[in-house]
């Protein structure tokens, strides 16, 4: 079960309780703790309010609502096991491990090569750009009109 740990304005997933917690840390697994931490109202608030997406409020009516819609808020929070799926990167021998390979050539590549290379279609290619690269693997990927078309590189990879 996914655990959440407060630190002043942070709330981080946890896959597990940690062992020890520093002084202003807190441990939360259901909305009734958050509603009974010791957090006052302008806490919670300011928990709220450093959640990217969320519309600033000044304080919240009451220690229920606070407590659901937080606890709401945390559940759409990144697990941590699909950080660490993201972070590990694509399996060897891939067809996405085949177009980071491409991609990190001093030379880059073309839409085409990466069609000719994995057999799909253009907007295959720029969905998995768009998509596994750039969102979930969080890959910066350049662009450049070249002679032989637009190249694509992924960013601090390739020498200019």
């Amino acid at each position: 079960m996914t655990a959440y740990v407060i630190q002043g304005e942070v709330v981080t997933a946890v896959a597990a309780a940690p062992l020890t917690l520093s002084e202003d840390e807190i441990l939360i697994r259901s909305a009734d703790e958050i509603a009974a931490s010791g957090l006052s109202r302008a806490q919670l608030a300011a928990i709220w309010n450093a959640r990217p997406g969320n519309h600033p409020i000044s304080r919240f009516q009451d220690r229920k609502s606070a407590a659901r819609r937080l606890w709401a808020a945390f559940q759409e929070l990144p697990r941590p096991s699909e950080v660490a799926a993201a972070a590990a990167g694509p399996r060897p021998g891939s067809k996405q491990a085949k177009v980071i390979g491409l991609l990190k050539r001093p030379q880059g590549a073309t839409v085409a090569e990466v069609m000719k290379a994995t057999g799909w279609l253009p907007h295959t290619v720029r969905g998995m750009f768009a998509g596994a690269l750039k969102k979930k693997h969080r890959l910066r990927l350049v662009s450049a009109k070249e002679q032989r078309g637009r190249v694509y590189r992924i960013a601090g990879e390739a020498a200019a």
